[in-house]
Order: structure tokens, then sequence, then C-alpha cells
């Protein structure tokens, strides 16, 4: 057993809505003591090699605030790092899935994720804070005429898994992350399926019955998740 909880067990989950008044659309995202602000703003125009089309466009940036962290991390001015390059790339990647496609018009979804406080799977609470501010930010364009439906079709979240002193665990916190044998995130649509899947043996290898055994601990954990999205978006 987990000294705080079953194996199975996600930390708890708080996703808050309208936190960022100026937002578009906002969601504090917190997986225990994990906390992500994520914020959507809506601006007119898209990419360069986008225009002309008539369809818009959603892309998103993350940072972690200097003191996230156990030790102050200084502030990525004039140079991102590989990690939040991947991480922010992951979470455009997520939030376009919630899309069949682009036809609301020459208009560019800015999605930023900011992490107030890191103990794991900051990447994992980012995406799905961010589904529910996308939402908002779509019923905003509504709201004010510019759209007439949503262009949203499902919702996604992540979850990370691992396994951890030989067993496999769901969201997994700091502590259980930096010891992880195999270490993998999973971001899943509203529908059931798979958006991506990034798997790692960090300190060791994994089998095929091993793989289908976190996949379905992550399929468990995103069921959770979806619930509580749900439940902050009113039941849609």
């Amino acid at each position: 057993m987990r000294s705080d909880r079953a194996a199975g067990a996600m930390r708890p989950v708080v996703l808050e809505r309208g936190v960022v008044r100026q937002a578009e659309g906002s969601c504090l995202s917190a997986f225990g003591n994990t906390r992500v602000l994520c914020a959507v703003s809506v601006e007119d125009g898209v990419p360069a090699w986008r225009k002309g089309s008539g369809q818009g466009w959603i892309t998103s940036e993350y940072a972690m605030l200097p003191r996230a962290t156990r030790t102050r991390a200084p502030r990525e001015r004039s140079h991102l790092g590989g990690r939040t390059h991947e991480i922010q790339r992951l979470i455009g990647r997520s939030v376009r899935a919630m899309l069949d496609d682009y036809r609301f018009g020459e208009v560019t979804l800015r999605v930023d994720c900011d992490v107030l406080d890191a103990d794991g799977g900051t990447r994992t609470a980012a995406i799905t804070g961010a589904c529910v501010a996308v939402i908002d930010a779509f019923d905003w364009l509504i709201q004010r005429g510019r759209l007439e439906v949503t262009p949203v079709r499902r919702r996604v979240a992540a979850v990370s898994v691992g396994v951890v002193d030989g067993m496999a665990c769901l969201d997994l916190d700091y502590e259980e992350d930096v010891r992880a044998a195999v270490d993998m995130n999973v971001v899943m649509s509203s529908e059931g399926r798979f958006v991506e899947v990034q798997g790692t043996g960090e300190h060791g290898t994994f089998d095929r019955a091993e793989l289908d055994g976190l996949l379905s601990l992550a399929e468990a954990g995103i069921a959770t998740l979806d619930a509580s999205q749900r439940a902050a978006l009113g039941g849609r």
C-alpha cells in the first residue's frame, strides 16, 4: 500500500472554473498538491501558414513558476528548455483532439498553463484543466454571437501511471515519480479512445502484460477525471 492511498486511487482532484477574471476561459486544476492555472485567450487571427483558410487554431504554452518546486528554478526567459517544449506541444495536441475540425473562423485560442505548485503530474493536471478552460472559451464566443455552436466534440483528460517499488500505481506524486521503474502519461478522450501514450522504462523494462495493466489503471483514473470535468461543467 502507498502511504496515503491505494495503488489504484487518484489524489484529490479539484477543477475550479473562472479563476482568471479577464480570461475568456480558465480553470485551476489540482491533483493533490500539484496545482496548475490554465487560462485561454481568444485572439483574432491565425498563424501565417493558416491565413486565408477560414479556419482557426489552438495552441498552448507551459511554464513553471520559480518556486513551484522545492528549490527555486530560474525563469525560462530567452530560451525554453526541452522539457518545456515537449510538455506544451503535448498540451496543444491534446486539446486539439477535442475538435473534429477548425471551422470556427480565423481565431486562435491560446492556452497558457502555469504551474503554481509541482508535486508530480504537472502535464496531466494541465491537460485536464485546459480542457475545461477551452470549453468555456468557446462558450464565450457563442455568448457574444461569434459562433453558433461549439466545435468541441469530446473532452480530454490525462493521468500518470507507473511501477513504483514493484507495484503499479495511479497518479504518481513527485516522490513516486523520481523512483518509478516505469513511468507513463496517458491522454484519453471522453469517448474512451487514446489521444497519446508516453511510456518509458526509467529504471527498468516492462512487458506486454505490465503495459496492459498500466493502461487499464490509466483508463480507470481518466474515468474519474472525466466525471470531475462533467461536474465542474455543470453536467455537460
